[in-house]
């Protein structure tokens, strides 16, 4: 009768059983957008959850990100005018 050589490491033995816990993920969709997104979690694409707005979303930083260079630009062209120096566009 075969014996085996060498004793089985527990990390050997124990990557047998290392996938048994994973299980596939159950999307929910979001009650404001419809978009897919996992239960318990803020939605990503509107940052709302259970009906209340928590996070500002990605798009919504972009566009207040925007709206603030758009300030600044403006205040600088104001500065340069006053004092009457010309500007370069950066290149």
């Amino acid at each position: 009768m075969p014996v085996p050589k060498r004793k089985r490491s527990r990390a050997r033995r124990d990557k047998r059983f290392a996938n048994k816990g994973i299980k596939t993920s159950i999307f929910a969709a979001c009650k404001q957008c419809n978009e897919p997104n996992l239960s318990h979690t803020v939605c990503a694409s509107c940052g709302y959850y259970k009906g209340r707005k928590v996070m500002t979303t990605r798009a919504e930083r972009a566009v207040k990100r925007a709206d603030v260079r758009k300030v600044h630009a403006d205040k600088q062209a104001a500065i340069a005018q006053k004092t009457g120096a010309i500007t370069e566009p950066a290149e």
